[in-house]
């Protein structure tokens, strides 16, 4: 066998491995965190409102899109124009617990299971974004977008676009199941820190613009 044919087993192995392990820990998740996440449901619908769920179409393996679920955290206050506030002047002290504690990324644990994003990979970002990629950056989309990532456990939302991206690519070249659960490691202790949520003087993440341009305010 050639060393690419190898390669290439060596790849399909490891897919059918790590969509196997996010079938089994994504079902047993929802049943362990059941309590969990019906507290958390009822929570929003009092401190937040309907809809409880936050729906939003998002990139997924090879930019196929598919409809991301999150907990809402924001509410709907809107200005005099009645045009949406800000972020950090919509996300309330409930809703930033809900990210801090990544209450709020439960519901995608029902993504997992139905095959669209894994436990570990780049996360899931905005449509608008895929024509702002260089060809490099695109590469992100060659496996299916994680809960987690390396992204995450080197800063989470804390770090620049160009690194944060340049990092989800270094996850693609560099996949195996023993950096899985690395990661998966290390995002328990990053979540019970509660750090990096947010880039210093934005509520969440600035908005992706470009490489080279700067941006608004958006969670990705």
């Amino acid at each position: 066998m050639t060393e690419a044919n190898r390669k290439v087993v060596d790849t399909r192995l490891y897919d059918f491995v790590k969509r196997a392990l996010d079938v089994a820990v994504a079902t047993v998740s929802l049943i362990v965190f059941l309590p969990i996440i019906l507290l958390a449901a009822i929570s929003v619908r009092i401190f937040l409102g309907s809809p409880v769920l936050f729906r939003q179409i998002r990139p997924g393996r090879g930019g196929l899109a598919f409809e991301l679920l999150k907990f809402r955290t924001m509410n709907d206050r809107r200005d005099n124009g009645g045009e949406l506030l800000p972020d950090a002047d919509r996300l309330s002290g409930f809703g930033r617990f809900l990210r801090t504690t990544s209450l709020d990324e439960l519901p995608q644990l029902i993504n997992i299971a139905r095959g669209d994003m894994s436990l570990v990979g780049p996360r899931p970002l905005l449509m608008s974004y895929l024509q702002l990629y260089t060809p490099e950056q695109s590469r992100r989309h060659e496996v299916r977008p994680g809960l987690t990532g390396w992204a995450q456990v080197n800063g989470r939302n804390n770090v620049d676009w160009p690194a944060r991206l340049a990092m989800d690519v270094w996850y693609v070249d560099n996949r195996s199941l023993r950096l899985d659960l690395a990661i998966i490691a290390k995002s328990a202790q990053i979540v019970l820190s509660r750090k990096g949520v947010s880039q210093e003087g934005s509520a969440t993440m600035p908005v992706f613009t470009g490489t080279h341009e700067p941006g608004g305010k958006s969670k990705g």
